[in-house]
């Protein structure tokens, strides 16, 4: 399981290498070049599912079938 993704701000395009947490998913994010505050597209679980460049933890492990 990976626990860092590039976050990738969609205003600027500002990319930060961020730990994820791996217990739950990350609804908001301010973007440390424009200060936008971003919230996952419609349909995602989080910030990294919409604009990370590996999903959060809990859904790779859904992904994987080990989710419990």
């Amino acid at each position: 399981m990976e626990t860092r993704s590039a976050l990738t701000c969609p205003h600027c395009g500002h990319s930060e290498d961020l730990d994820m947490p791996e217990d739950a998913c990350q609804i908001l994010h301010r973007c440390g070049s424009c200060g936008e505050l971003l919230e996952p597209l419609a349909g995602d679980c989080c910030v990294f599912c919409s604009y990370g460049s590996v999903p959060c933890p809990p859904v790779q492990l859904q992904r994987s079938g080990k989710d419990s």
